[in-house]
């Protein structure tokens, strides 16, 4: 893990750049690979260490790695469009900018993602996690996100939906859930 210094302009030089032509966060450097853009990055280190723990992909089982590739895309194009305004109304511009958030993007987007967490809860009131009753990759990519709306009034959405609710729940508490959460700030 290596920290870059965000408000000093430090993912704008050369030497990020040349991890991470966007001049955003994340990029891994992994040997002669190098990688940027998280869910990528994700999925390269859950196929390379598939056989040393969880694998969060079920390479071996065609069922179940559908149903991971599907919750992956649900959550990068239905979740992930409604939640990652929410953070940024509440964590970046409210918490780091100390500036007023945007009530109507949050009244928005909030109603936006109460409709997506209906689907979830429909979902998750037939297994335990989004892609079968296994973890996956597909919740991990949650993790962040939520994490951080987790700490806004938005959570009262995700507590009156009872199976999203024991989900979340479920993969927040662990261990390495809570090791990386741990060392996120908000």
């Amino acid at each position: 893990m290596v920290p870059v210094n965000l408000p000093g302009g430090e993912h704008k030089q050369p030497t990020h750049l040349a991890r991470n032509p966007f001049g955003l966060i994340p990029a891994l450097e992994d040997g002669d690979v190098t990688l940027f853009e998280s869910r990528a990055i994700s999925k390269y280190v859950a196929k390379k260490y598939k056989h040393s723990g969880t694998d969060l992909l079920r390479v071996g089982n065609e069922k179940e790695s559908a149903l991971v590739e599907v919750w992956l895309e649900v959550e990068s194009q239905q979740y992930s469009p409604h939640i990652s305004p929410l953070v940024y109304q509440y964590i970046v511009v409210g918490g780091l900018y100390k500036q007023t958030p945007d009530e109507k993007v949050i009244a928005e987007e909030t109603e936006k993602l109460a409709k997506v967490l209906d689907v979830y809860e429909a979902r998750l009131s037939k297994s335990k996690y989004l892609a079968g009753d296994f973890y996956s990759l597909a919740d991990l990519h949650h993790l962040p996100y939520t994490y951080y709306v987790m700490t806004t009034p938005v959570k009262k959405i995700f507590d009156a939906r009872p199976h999203v609710k024991a989900w979340w729940t479920d993969i927040s508490s662990r261990p390495a859930s809570k090791k990386v959460t741990a060392g996120m700030k908000h």
